[in-house]
């Protein structure tokens, strides 16, 4: 799991406890970061989460929504033709309803009875004022992104994160070569930028290496 410093992570959703799970396919959804979800719509969009983890019976399939639910909000790099390949996974507010309708459904099945999220907190997912960002890349040894910085490139303007969190140890990739995967995550708000428009994640490191990310905010739910 990425690093829970949001203020969003720390919801006193207190009827669960993470589970992370998921399933094999995600229902079609309307492409492009929306910022007026009604509450219509939120309720929509936890039952379309549920009924995806309805299906999943297996560790393998919750690994296959896991990444099927990445892969829709997924810019940059894809890692099963790349996986060294830099890339961002964008949390919107329409992924966090998916995300915690498959956390309904599987409190749901362990508790045997239907378990909600009170129309509070869904009202606190619409109102959430920033986007969060995990930036997932490799370098060559265990602590290369430490220090690591980004901003958000639209035309002219140049937008910085209103927090970002420290970037995980290198893990060591399978192989002869010497190599490590890192992440970090950072938030920006989604009053600083275009959320449908052409974008560029620039990542900086202290040695001066810049890594630049892609992304087109208009095919992101």
């Amino acid at each position: 799991m990425g690093i829970a410093f949001s203020s969003f992570l720390r919801l006193s959703f207190s009827l669960f406890v993470f589970m992370g799970l998921g399933v094999l396919s995600l229902p079609s959804v309307s492409y492009a970061i929306d910022l007026s979800l009604s509450m219509e719509e939120a309720n929509k969009a936890l039952a379309a989460g549920r009924q995806t983890m309805e299906t999943a019976d297996s560790v393998e399939d919750v690994a296959a929504v896991m990444k099927a639910s990445e892969k829709i909000v997924r810019v940059g790099a894809n890692p099963e033709v790349d996986p060294c390949g830099a890339h961002a996974i964008l949390r919107t507010r329409r992924y966090w309803l998916g995300y915690f309708g498959r956390r309904e459904a599987a409190e749901s099945k362990r508790n045997k009875q239907d378990i909600r999220m009170p129309e509070a907190k869904i009202q606190e997912i619409l109102d959430m004022p920033y986007l969060e960002v995990e930036v997932r890349l490799c370098g060559e040894e265990e602590f290369f992104a430490e220090g690591a910085e980004i901003a958000l490139q639209q035309g002219n303007l140049m937008v910085r994160p209103v927090d970002i969190g420290p970037a995980e140890r290198g893990r060591k990739n399978p192989g002869p070569t010497p190599s490590f995967r890192s992440r970090f995550t950072a938030r920006f708000a989604y009053a600083d930028f275009d959320p449908q428009a052409p974008g560029t994640f620039a990542v900086f490191f202290p040695d001066g290496t810049l890594i630049n990310i892609p992304a087109d905010f208009s095919t992101i739910p």
